[in-house]
């Protein structure tokens, strides 16, 4: 058993968040994280902005303002600056990021991460990419997001579905949408109806201080309800619940996305998924056969309306889905988090996955640049995980 102690400075939440309402995706990983670790035996403890101390699914949570351990085994920073130089005396640091890496460019945490040399998370080869060669780290790892047993247990809903579904943050393409949905894809698919499940409440503070922007585009989403679309942001489960009468999951994608659960979740549900080419959205996939990768609004329309009148198409793509993208949640991400923590003898802890290998059987691409290596991993069941030396 380790001693592992994670940190966050970002929208105050704690163990009981998920089952209180919407949580945003980095805090929810975050959270799974942590239960995931505290469930393989570890002692884990959280200190972050929560409002006091509790004790909830094996971890411990702390308010960050009462300070943090001095030594873990190993200390998982969550993506601020202000977190990477506590637990000074930790075995092993890993900073863990949520955000396309350029913001680590800045002078503020370039020196903390020169000094202390952390092992960089990333989600996946976007991610990775985004991070320069030239900048400081100790190892880079791409370890993908879990996916939580509630959409990788649930079972599909009997009949062929007539709807499709929103479930990220407004600001993201939501507005672009609608667009598309009144003037192009319901007058084509007029017995569809889009369901949205969004809001400012999913991101705490965040979207609170952008409920002007928010506003506008939700209130665009309501006035649709009764003329083919509905709108509401719920609970993990009533989510999971709504999606299961899901068509499909239309989404363009963000440039500032890096994993995007919304859509790796609506995949483990068997909702196939169309998105565009734009940030990390293309890696949840595989083009044509859980879905679709469009490159422009023309071919995301149709792609739309594919899914939405071709009940063989949809059927197809569903079972596909169902069947590819369950093997991976976050006992399996936890399990490589597991490698980061040093042996009683020295080097890393090789904690084998659930599944065993990480490749799954198949090869890896291998790219060798002047600082490290990347054995690069395709977001497919078999193969989820890689490391940057």
């Amino acid at each position: 058993m380790a001693n592992i102690v994670m940190t966050d400075d970002g929208i105050s939440f704690d163990g009981l968040s998920l089952e209180r309402g919407p949580l945003g995706g980095a805090e929810t990983a975050f959270l799974s994280l942590a239960e995931a670790l505290a469930q393989r035996g570890h002692s884990v403890s959280v200190h972050n902005m929560c409002d006091r101390a509790m004790e909830h699914a094996g971890v411990a949570w702390r308010p960050l303002s009462e300070g943090t351990p001095d030594r873990a085994d190993l200390y998982i920073a969550n993506r601020s600056d202000r977190l990477i130089r506590l637990v000074p005396n930790a075995r092993s640091c890993v900073f863990w990021i949520h955000n396309p890496a350029r913001y680590l460019l800045k002078f503020r945490y370039l020196w903390k991460l020169w000094l202390r040399r952390p092992a960089i998370v990333f989600s996946g080869d976007y991610h990775a990419a985004t991070y320069p060669d030239w900048a400081p780290a100790g190892e880079r790892r791409i370890i993908p997001y879990g996916i939580s047993e509630t959409f990788r247990t649930s079972t599909r809903a009997e009949g062929l579905p007539k709807a499709a579904i929103f479930t990220s943050n407004p600001l993201r393409g939501l507005g672009w949408l609608l667009d598309l949905w009144v003037e192009r894809i319901y007058p084509a698919c007029p017995e569809a109806e889009l369901h949205v499940y969004s809001g400012m409440a999913t991101y705490g503070s965040f979207g609170a201080a952008r409920a002007d922007a928010m506003q506008p585009i939700l209130k665009k989403a309501q006035a649709l309800s009764g003329g083919g679309g509905s709108q509401g942001a719920g609970r993990e489960r009533e989510t999971c619940g709504c999606a299961r009468w899901s068509a499909g999951l239309l989404y363009r994608g963000d440039p500032g996305e890096t994993f995007c659960l919304a859509v790796g979740e609506s995949q483990a549900m068997g909702v196939p998924a169309v998105v565009c080419n734009i940030g990390c959205v293309a890696e949840r996939i595989e083009n044509g056969e859980t879905g679709f990768v469009a490159h422009n609004d023309d071919a995301f329309v149709d792609y739309a309306i594919r899914l939405l009148n071709d009940d063989a198409l949809w059927r197809s793509q569903s079972e596909a889905a169902i069947a590819r993208q369950r093997s991976w949640g976050w006992d399996e991400a936890a399990a490589e988090f597991e490698k980061l923590i040093p042996a009683a003898g020295g080097g890393l802890v090789e904690a084998p996955s659930a599944h065993g290998r990480c490749d799954g059987g198949r090869s890896r691409d291998v790219l060798r640049t002047s600082r490290h290596r990347l054995a690069k991993c395709r977001y497919r069941p078999a193969c989820r995980s890689a490391t940057v030396r």
